[in-house]
């Protein structure tokens, strides 16, 4: 059964960092979203900036950056006909075994067999990623965690949607709910309905749902699966230093 991710994110005071992807109402387009949320003054000292094919995190305030090395990071990219999202620096590990073509068919699956959660325990916050095909609007999601905490534990679990029927997507996030430790996301990604193409309207209904005091980013991308031209939207909470 599908449930509105409107109302989920609504309900949720601190999913984290989150992936939905599906179709839209009408089938013919592909509808990515990805966010991020802060508790801490690092983590909200953030803006989704435009590279080439996609975005990366950076700094709204440089001169307050403590550590960069897991908040600092391209966080979508496009290859080929591919689009690959992800929480943290493995997307560049997903493209560079895309590039390499080590193995045909099977590249996200063995590029994030290479890595782990993320070193922040007692977190240990999830990696979440996410690949589309921009011909098909095929995609995959996939989430490596801690084993319920134990950091001497990996799990990696990869969800496969080769057809995915129009208006229908999946989520998936870092973690379940707020805490002290943060609980990681639990089983498989949620079921959502995806009733827009627009990915204007999409961003704002999306981003209206975010708590507000720990929203920070939001990017949208519609692909036309016709044509494979695709729209971003970016919102962001804070307003880069430099502007």
């Amino acid at each position: 059964m599908k449930e509105s991710l409107y109302d989920y994110l609504a309900g949720n005071e601190y999913p984290g960092r989150g992936i939905c992807i599906g179709k839209g109402p009408e089938g013919t387009k592909a509808m990515i979203a990805y966010f991020i949320m802060g508790r801490s003054v690092n983590s909200r000292n953030r803006v989704f900036d435009p590279i080439d094919g996609g975005i990366r995190t950076k700094a709204a305030d440089p001169a307050k950056m403590e550590d960069p090395h897991l908040i600092i990071y391209n966080a979508v990219m496009t290859y080929a006909d591919t689009t690959i999202v992800t929480n943290g620096d493995q997307t560049v590990t997903i493209r560079d075994f895309m590039v390499k073509n080590a193995f045909p068919g099977y590249n996200f699956e063995a590029a994030l067999a290479t890595r782990s959660f993320e070193d922040d325990g007692p977190n240990w916050t999830p990696r979440i990623s996410g690949i589309v095909d921009m011909r098909t609007g095929a995609y995959k999601l996939n989430i490596i965690k801690s084993d319920d905490g134990n950091e001497k534990s990996v799990q990696r679990f990869t969800f496969d949607y080769p057809e995915p029927p129009a208006g229908e997507g999946h989520f998936i996030s870092t973690y379940k709910c707020n805490g002290a430790p943060i609980p990681s996301f639990v089983g498989e990604p949620l079921h959502v309905a995806i009733d827009e193409e627009d990915p204007n309207r999409y961003a704002a209904l999306l981003w209206n749902a975010l708590n507000a005091d720990n929203k920070v980013s939001l990017f949208v991308r519609a692909v036309d699966l016709a044509t494979q031209i695709y729209k971003d939207v970016i919102i962001n909470k804070y307003k880069p230093l430099e502007e």
